[in-house]
C-alpha cells in the first residue's frame, strides 16, 4: 500500500466578500488605463492541520476577518505606493496623485496607498493575502498554515491569485 499523505483545507467564496474600488493600471510601456472602478470579489483557500475539534479554522471566525479587509478597501481609490514613477503626497486635506501628465486631487479619506507596485488583481490579491495572514497570525498564533491562496476577481471570470506555502 502506498504511503499517502492527507491534508485538509477550506475554501470561502461568498457574495458578500467584495469591495468596490477605483484604480488605474500602469503598463510596462508607461501607458496607463483611465481611472475606473471594479466590484471586486475575494476568494480564499486555506490549508492547515486539523485542530483538536476537527477544523482547519472556524468559518464563523475567518469570514468576518476577510469581510473586515474588504470593508477597509470598499469605496476608495487604490494607489500603488511602490510604483517608481507615480507619486502620492498628502497636500492639506487631499492626496496629490501624479503620474506623467496626470494630476488627481482626492480627499485623503477616499484614498488608500498600498505597498504594491501596481494595482493589478494579482498585486491586490498579494496585499490582501499578506494582510490577512498577519491578522490570522495575531488571532491564532499557533495556527500552522501549510498553504493559503487568495484570489481577487475584478470581473466575472478574471481573477488574480496569490499563494503562499510554508
Amino acid at each position: 500500500m502506498p504511503n499517502r499523505q492527507e491534508s485538509w483545507s477550506i475554501s470561502i467564496e461568498k457574495d458578500y466578500l467584495k469591495f468596490s474600488a477605483a484604480h488605474f493600471l500602469i503598463f510596462p510601456d508607461g501607458s496607463a488605463e483611465r481611472l475606473h472602478g471594479h466590484n471586486y470579489k475575494v476568494f480564499l483557500d486555506l490549508h492547515t492541520e486539523l485542530d483538536k475539534h476537527g477544523l482547519v479554522v472556524n468559518f464563523q471566525e475567518i469570514k468576518p476577518m476577510v469581510r473586515k479587509l474588504c470593508d477597509e478597501l470598499d469605496e476608495h481609490l487604490l494607489i500603488p505606493g511602490e510604483h517608481p514613477v507615480l507619486t502620492a503626497e498628502v497636500k492639506g486635506p487631499h492626496y496629490e496623485i501624479r503620474y506623467q501628465e496626470r494630476l488627481y486631487m482626492v480627499p485623503k479619506e477616499e484614498v488608500i496607498v498600498l505597498p504594491i507596485s501596481n494595482t493589478s488583481a494579482e498585486n491586490l490579491a498579494a496585499w490582501f493575502g499578506r494582510t490577512l495572514r498577519e491578522r490570522m497570525e495575531q488571532a491564532w498564533p499557533h495556527l500552522n498554515v501549510k498553504q493559503m491562496t487568495v484570489g481577487v476577481e475584478e470581473t466575472t471570470g478574471q481573477r488574480g491569485n496569490w499563494t503562499v506555502r510554508d
